[in-house]
């Protein structure tokens, strides 16, 4: 195999997997179309909110709809992504303070006008309040590269759309089995190296 940089990996050194075989459900046609306008109902209630109950949910379902985001695609089955959960209420904080840092940089500076004049009508700013009263937050960080026993680098293929893909089946998964009306907050750490 090419390495890249020197830190390249032969396939036959990382851990060999078992094949898992794959024998999907089959429905009827008339129970396709039903499940697929309930699922469409149900996510169509999805909204982006900025106002968090601060009532709280059994942890267990928090790390079952996180199982479930873990079940995303990714390139070569990596899983180039970190879920982490955070109920602390002082790590919290500290988390909306580097968060409105990064957003107040982001409304000041990063984004153009036209950007900010689209985002007027939502009435948004850099405030988080929110992250301070979300029972819970989940943080995702996405992982360019794993460490295979032996030291050398993993390389994670398509990092980012993988990442992206697990983060929309937990806000489904969220929907799903939180609520509407009961939503947490998570942010998606896409930079982290």
């Amino acid at each position: 195999m090419k390495e890249e940089d020197g830190d390249g990996v032969d396939s036959s050194e990382e851990e060999d997997h078992p094949h898992v075989p794959y024998s999907p459900t089959r429905y009827p046609e008339d129970t396709m179309l039903e499940k697929s306008r309930e699922f469409y109902t149900l996510m169509n209630q999805r909204r982006t909110v900025r106002f968090i109950s601060p009532e709280s949910v059994p942890r267990e379902v928090i790390d079952n709809v996180i199982r479930a985001a873990g079940t995303a695609p990714s390139g070569a089955h990596t899983e180039p992504w970190t879920f982490v959960v955070v109920s602390d209420p002082m790590i919290k904080h500290q988390i909306r303070q580097i968060v409105e840092k990064e957003e107040e940089v982001n409304y000041r500076q990063r984004m153009g006008d036209k950007w900010i004049n689209d985002l007027a009508k939502f009435r948004t700013n850099w405030i988080k309040e929110y992250l301070d009263v979300a029972p819970y937050l989940i943080l995702i960080f996405k992982q360019t590269h794993g460490i295979l026993p032996n030291n050398k680098k993993r390389i994670h293929y398509y990092n980012e759309i993988s990442v992206s893909i697990a983060c929309g089946i937990l806000l489904a998964a969220l929907q799903l089995h939180i609520g509407p009306d009961l939503l947490l907050s998570f942010l998606s750490l896409m930079s982290h190296r």
